[in-house]
Order: C-alpha cells, then sequence, then structure tokens
C-alpha cells in the first residue's frame, strides 16, 4: 500500500512509544514493592468537578445530543468571553470564538485556513512536536529556531526579524509552553506581534495552560494585544477535561466564516455532550475547584523543582506555568554510562520504575541532554519520585 507524502513526513510521537513501553513494564511490576509512577504524560490527575460531570448526564437524560452548529454552542462561546473579561480583562467577543474538537482541531483549523504549500513557521525549539506537525500536514514547513535559558527558551522579536524570509507565513508560539513550563513576557510577546505585522503574517499562540499560570508577571493572554492575534485554548488542562476532546480558538472576526466552513466539513462540530458539560466549568462552585487545583499544583511545582536540582537534575528556568520539569541531565547520563536522555529515560524506566520523557520529542536544540518531567501527577508520586532517584544516584 503506497503512503501519502505527507503522511511519511509525521514523526512518531516519541512521548507515546515511551508510555507504551512504560505501560508493558507496569503490568510486570504492578504487585512488586515498587509499581510505575507515571511523570511523562501531561495529563492532569484531576478529573472533571462534580457540576460538569452532572451536566453531562443531564444532557444525555434529556436528550441534548445532537449536532450544534459548526462554531459551537453560542451559550457556551459567551461564558469563555465572560471569562477571558473576569479572569484577564480581555475584551474578546463570543462571535471571535469558534469551539473544537480539542485545542488539536482548533490548530488544524488554524493552519488549514492560513497556511499554503511551502509557507514556513517560526517555532521555538524547544517546543511540543504535534504542533509543527500541524504545519507539516497543511503542506507548510516548520522552523525551528534554537532557544536558550536566557531567552526562557521562547523566540524573541529580534530573532523573528531575523530568521523571517520571502517564504515565512508567520509564528506558531507556546505560553505558557510544553515541555519548559515557562511563558513569553507580554511585551515580547507585543513585540513579536508586531514584527509579524509588519510583514503582513500571522501570530498564533498556542495559550492551552494559560489558566495554570503562577506568576502574575506571565498569567496574560496575548489576545488584549489587538484582535488579530490568533489563539488556541482547551478545556483539557486548567479545566481538567482531557478525553473529552474539546477546545477552542480566537481568530480575527473576518476568518470565522473560513474556519466554520472547513469545521462544517472536517469535523461538523465538537462533542455536544462535552459542550453542554462545559458550560459548567464557570459555574462559581466550578471555578474555585479548578483556582484550588491550581494552588494543588504550584505547590507541586515548589517541591519537585528544588527537589529535582537536589539529585543534580537541573531546572534552568523555573516554570511559571503549566505542569513541567525541563531538567537538564547530561551529568546524569555520564554518571550512569548512558548516551542520552532517551536512554537515560530507559534506564530510569528500568531501574527505578519512573516513566518520563527524553527531549527527543521537542526539537534539536541540546534536547538529548533534557528530561521533561510532567508534575501533574500526585505530591506522593512526586516525592516517591524523589526517593528512587535518590537510591539510584547513591
Amino acid at each position: 500500500m503506497k503512503i501519502s507524502t505527507r503522511a511519511g513526513r509525521i514523526e512518531p510521537f516519541y512521548v507515546m512509544e515511551v508510555a507504551k513501553a512504560a505501560s508493558e513494564l507496569a503490568r510486570e511490576v504492578a504487585h512488586s514493592s515498587r509499581p510505575m509512577i507515571f511523570l511523562n504524560i501531561g495529563e492532569p490527575d484531576f478529573t472533571a468537578p462534580p457540576a460538569v460531570q452532572e451536566a453531562a448526564a443531564k444532557a444525555i437524560r434529556d436528550g441534548a445530543t445532537q449536532y450544534t452548529q459548526a462554531t459551537g454552542l453560542m451559550a457556551l462561546r459567551e461564558r469563555i468571553s465572560q471569562w477571558y473579561a473576569d479572569r484577564f480583562g480581555a475584551q474578546v467577543p463570543a462571535r471571535r470564538i469558534v469551539i473544537t474538537a480539542g485545542a488539536s482541531a482548533a490548530l488544524q483549523l488554524a493552519c488549514l485556513a492560513l497556511i499554503d504549500a511551502g509557507d514556513e513557521v517560526l517555532m521555538p525549539d524547544p517546543s511540543y512536536p504535534c504542533n509543527r506537525h500541524f504545519v507539516s500536514a497543511a503542506e507548510g514547513n516548520a522552523v525551528l529556531i534554537p532557544t536558550t535559558a536566557a531567552e526562557r527558551y521562547q523566540l524573541s522579536a529580534d530573532k523573528v526579524r531575523q530568521a523571517w524570509t520571502p517564504r515565512t507565513r508567520g509564528v506558531l508560539l507556546a505560553s505558557p509552553s510544553n515541555p519548559t513550563g515557562t511563558s513569553i513576557h507580554p511585551d515580547e510577546l507585543r513585540r513579536i506581534h508586531e514584527v509579524v505585522k509588519q510583514h503582513d503574517g500571522i501570530t498564533m499562540v498556542d495559550e492551552i495552560y494559560l489558566g495554570l499560570s503562577y506568576d502574575d508577571t506571565y498569567g496574560h493572554t496575548g489576545l488584549t494585544i489587538d484582535d488579530q492575534l490568533i489563539s488556541i485554548n482547551s478545556f483539557s488542562k486548567y479545566f481538567n477535561m482531557t478525553g473529552w476532546r474539546l477546545g477552542w480558538m480566537v481568530v480575527p472576526e473576518a476568518l470565522v466564516p473560513v474556519v466554520e466552513r472547513l469545521a462544517q466539513n472536517l469535523f461538523i462540530c465538537a462533542s455536544t455532550v462535552a459542550q453542554h458539560a462545559a458550560l459548567a466549568c464557570f459555574e462559581p462552585d466550578s471555578l474555585a475547584e479548578y483556582e484550588r487545583r491550581r494552588a494543588e499544583f504550584k505547590a507541586r511545582r515548589d517541591y519537585f523543582i528544588p527537589a529535582l536540582e537536589s539529585v543534580g537534575l537541573t531546572v534552568p528556568v523555573k516554570p511559571d506555568g503549566a505542569f513541567y520539569a525541563w531538567a537538564h541531565c547530561r551529568d546524569w547520563c555520564e554518571r550512569l554510562g548512558v548516551k542520552d536522555s532517551w536512554d537515560l529515560a530507559f534506564t530510569l524506566m528500568r531501574e527505578s520504575h519512573l516513566a518520563v520523557t527524553p527531549g527527543r520529542d521537542f526539537g534539536t536544540a541540546e534536547t538529548a541532554d533534557f528530561l521533561r518531567f510532567s508534575t501533574a501527577s500526585s505530591m506522593e508520586h512526586l516525592q516517591e519520585s524523589i526517593a528512587r532517584l535518590k537510591a539510584l544516584a547513591g
């Protein structure tokens, strides 16, 4: 069977390859004194709050399960609009919000609407691998620009300006970022957007971890800059609804009918049950619970980063959001006699029954010297993970 060139350009998602290996080993050691601890997947250990679960059940009981319009329930778009106003002081009209089948669908729709074959999109290295594959699937080319700890592993306006060519279509950023948990300073994002506008380009910002910000300096949406910036968001992370596959995008008003036309043909609509459930995310009790959970994620970060560094796994930039630790592991590779973070991840899996993510997925800028730890797991698991690392380090 002949496979398309497009499909051939998509690399494996190595995070999932590691997860499969870890799951297989986990079954073998499930009843041992050291069952597998998973710090490799970026998924909250919390589930949807009670009001959200009940709203989903009610939608099913009431038969509210048929298609919605492709842009989503207007009531949900309006509640998201109000959330932006209340939480971030951003005026985002509901008519510019499109509900999607997860942030992944939003990124696909944005790329298909705006990228032509051969267009280049600038992205930081390291960055989330699926984002560059959305560009590739739209026949574009993701151009990874190496970043440093001094830059918080984010692009700068100067780097965007220097990298821009006649083929460049725009930038795809993430703030806070996976794998580093770092955000772009609002002033720098504004400068980047100005450079992009000077070239009549597009600025897309993945903001799916925006709700999980822990530093007032960075906890701002780029949507306050102007109405031309495109924001991608999701109910998966802050709202703890990963498997519900529900997200949204905010686009310039002129782009809404284009995205709607694509969505009608590619997805029809996002899950109706998930949309009705998500309305309850914005009830006072649910928002209070989300804020309690955000405080818990912050407490985990505040414990885990110093603990990691105490065993020689240095985190060059303290994450200001999300639930990741991007840790330099070259010393550990040399100590254990392994080549890079890929081999180290499998060593930790076998020796310590600890699943973590090697840097391989996230680019090529020294990523072989880094591991990504997810702090979305419980404090008990994080503490036990540190104990196992200390034992292995001797």
